[in-house]
């Protein structure tokens, strides 16, 4: 029995019949089993949700919705329980388990078509291979007391002619449909996306103690690189083993991964914190404690106006520890790995934390937790949090109710407490990537990360992971936000200056759209490559937008095929900013379930790279170039400029790990000269464009703010008759077709340089 023909609606770019899902009559999905349907959504003729119907009531159900084949797609799908990357076929048995998002490549008849996996009442999906090229649905709720038979939108299809548009069209469908989430585009990120940061993790990992994240602020102030955010990662909180007495607070436990079995007893700062003494006596305030270092590290160092915190979403690691006076009762639940996550890469913190349990704070009064933890923070002068080991609520949901009842409780108790005491965005969301997070906890969180954890080197000990663990963390990045950038700021994590990859990282942080912080240790810094990312104010350059793949990237592999190279696009004010990164190397694998070394792709790669590579209609002010005949490229690396037709390229090629940054600005005719121009910013900074903050055109003249200091250059065809900076006359210089000016730092108080270049 075929299904029966339906079609979403009238005038429904996407129909169901004779066994096969079609867009705009191009068959993208055939052998539609007869229980699958498609509805479509009130607001949209271009897109369906669909569903299907069992005998039997279940809590987990793997249904087939139709056989893929010969159409090229790309996937993000959950490699580890907490992180997600990039993945691409043509088959249904190309895909990976845990897959969160599919988009379908188009062809000259067919659109992209995006296909998203979604919440249904107390059941979530994800997408997986079946036989034979099937793709299946699975449909869990979590918790064997909870079970359906009859769903009608687990899945939803959106179709269009832009890939980034037609993720961002779907996204605001099913922020509709389902009402529990916000939009990016609905909230305001916190204020550290424009700061330079330092993050505590590898500097001390679990040793942080106050006089050490002081000597670690004083290095970057003295060395002029002063943060703006503070991030005190985990070592601050008090906790300990079941085992323990309560009094040791975790003293002996700061080896990697002894601290995961490890339950909070307290929400006020460990021992470490609570025993420093100001030595500023006399000073408003408490002279001792978390306070008073915090009030002091502030009006010490007065760029950090922003010092957060780490904490797990459950508390703890382990969670909280049960009968402990003075925090909510908690009861240990030993977590159950869903089919899914049991075919994910074996990971450290799954294994203690399924080994030893997690003292869960019961739903309904997980508000005691984070007001108590949130309140205590916030009364010591701490802006905000880390919110790591979030996706940990699906293991522990059988008694709960599912995963999708326990986790809207802890996102509305989290959200409550974070509007409370953090401004409604004082949140950084870490280990977050599955879509209950996404549809669930982002009513109010804005900001999170959008790749896994930087590694220094590879935890499982190869030795040429301290370079192809690299070139993963760029691809788990750039694919992630397009998913991602729809519910958060997309966050790149951290990354150490002295590290061997520290330019590579650092060029993809500058162009991200990110906040930037480094884990530097104590007085180890390469200061050069840190004043190319951050101003002499704690703040950056950052772009307009996110930082996503170019279209020729997003159905390749940039890691294992040894040919593709990765390019990311960007805009700021007045260009664009193209990437171009040699990730290839390491990665991925199906068979062996891991990430693991492919040192045979690791070469030299070629690619090409242009103005059509940026996407200018796109981001919150796009940036128009209709009849603009010629655009400007300044290569970052290579120190040169190129001019080129809107359809012309440059020639790249990359050694293994290597980079190059192209500032794209478009070119403008003077009015009354035949003089061409074009802005291109400061060539000491790796977002070069970034620091174009106005650009004003008036007859032979050209006005541009500059935002920080170094070596500004412009494009113009003809030598100025002066420039002026600041209202004086400026000596400046004329080579190869740009105009240079040095530009001295002004104070943040005082505003942008303002050049005027006169012809």
């Amino acid at each position: 029995m075929a299904p029966c023909m339906t079609k979403a609606k009238a005038g429904s770019v996407f129909a169901l019949a004779d066994s096969n899902f079609t867009v705009k009559g191009q068959v993208i999905l055939s052998q539609v089993p007869p229980n699958i349907t498609l509805t479509a959504p009130k607001s949209s003729d271009f897109g369906g949700f669909v569903g299907f119907d069992t005998v039997e009531p279940a809590s987990h159900h793997v249904v087939p919705i139709g056989k893929l084949d010969g159409i090229k797609f790309m996937s993000i799908f959950r490699f580890k329980v907490w992180w997600t990357t990039h993945w691409i076929g043509s088959k249904g048995s190309d895909l990976e388990r845990e897959t969160q998002i599919m988009l379908l490549d188009k062809s000259d008849e067919r659109p992209y078509v995006v296909l998203i996996p979604l919440i249904e009442g107390k059941f979530r999906a994800s997408l997986q291979p079946g036989t034979n090229d099937f793709i299946d649905i699975c449909v869990e709720s979590g918790s064997t007391k909870v079970n359906d038979n009859s769903f009608r939108s687990v899945l939803y299809l959106h179709a269009g002619d832009d890939p980034f548009t037609v993720v961002k069209d779907a996204m605001k469908i099913i922020r509709h449909h389902l009402g529990t989430f916000r939009l990016l585009e609905e909230k305001t990120p916190p204020s550290i996306i424009d700061k330079f940061g330092w993050c505590t993790w590898d500097a001390f990992y679990l040793t942080v103690q106050p006089y050490g994240v002081w000597d670690g602020v004083k290095g970057l102030v003295d060395g002029g690189c002063p943060p703006g955010l503070v991030l005190i990662d985990d070592g601050w909180q008090s906790i300990c083993h079941d085992e323990d007495p309560l009094t040791t607070e975790g003293m002996n436990r700061t080896s990697a991964g002894e601290q995961m079995p490890c339950r909070l007893i307290r929400f006020a700062e460990n021992y470490k914190f609570r025993e420093y003494v100001s030595p500023n006596k006399s000073g408003p305030g408490p002279n001792t404690g978390m306070g008073a270092f915090i009030r002091d590290l502030k009006q010490t160092f007065n760029t950090v106006d922003s010092v957060y915190v780490w904490h797990a979403l459950c508390g703890y690691w382990g969670g909280l520890r049960p009968d402990v006076p003075g925090i909510p009762e908690a009861k240990v639940i030993t977590p159950l790995l869903t089919p899914g996550l049991k075919t994910t890469m074996e990971d450290l913190a799954v294994d203690k934390i399924v080994n030893n349990g997690v003292g869960l704070v019961p739903p309904e009064i997980a508000d005691q937790m984070y007001e108590g933890l949130h309140g205590h923070l916030e009364s010591v002068g701490i802006d905000g949090v880390k919110i790591d080991v979030i996706h940990l609520l699906e293991m522990l949901c059988e008694d709960y109710d599912g995963r999708v009842e326990l986790g809207k409780a802890y996102y509305k108790a989290v959200s409550n407490s974070v509007k409370k005491h953090f401004k409604g965005n004082g949140v950084i969301a870490s280990m977050e990537h599955c879509n209950d997070f996404m549809f669930l906890g982002t009513e109010t969180i804005s900001l999170g990360r959008v790749g896994d954890d930087f590694w220094c080197t590879d935890p499982s000990g190869d030795p040429n992971g301290t370079f192809w663990l690299q070139g993963c963390h760029m691809v788990h990045c750039a694919y992630n936000s397009i998913w991602m950038a729809n519910f958060i700021h997309p966050d790149w994590d951290m990354f150490q200056s002295t590290h061997p990859c520290a330019e590579f990282h650092a060029a993809s942080r500058a162009i991200s759209g990110g906040p930037i912080y480094v884990s530097d240790s104590v007085g180890q810094h390469n200061f050069p490559l840190l004043k190319s990312l951050t101003l002499p104010d704690g703040k950056i350059l950052r772009c307009e937008y996110f930082a996503f793949p170019t279209r020729d990237c997003l159905f390749e592999d940039p890691l294992h095929n040894g040919k593709t190279m990765l390019k990311i696009w960007n805009l700021n004010k007045f260009t664009g900013v193209v990437g171009a990164f040699n990730c290839q190397g390491g990665g991925w694998s199906r068979e062996e379930r891991r990430n693991k070394c492919a040192s045979e792709y690791s070469h030299t790669v070629y690619s090409t790279a242009g103005p059509a590579d940026v996407e200018w209609s796109h981001g919150p002010n796009p940036i128009p170039i209709d009849g603009v005949k010629i655009f400007a490229q300044y290569l970052f690396k290579a120190k040169k400029l190129i001019l080129s037709k809107p359809s012309g390229t440059i020639d790249l090629s990359l050694k293994p790990f290597d980079f190059e940054l192209i500032t794209v600005s478009p070119v403008t005719i003077l009015s009354g000269s035949a003089i061409r121009f074009a802005p291109i910013g400061l060539v000491n900074m790796l977002n070069t464009g970034g620091a174009v903050q106005s650009l004003d055109f008036k007859g032979s003249s050209v006005e541009i703010g500059v935002k920080g200091s170094g070596e500004m250059r412009v494009f113009a065809t003809e030598k100025p008759r002066w420039c002026k900076l600041n209202g004086k006359s400026v000596e400046f210089v004329y080579e190869d077709f740009m105009v240079v000016v040095q530009v001295p730092w002004l104070s943040s108080s005082t505003g942008n340089s303002v050049i005027e270049y006169v012809f």
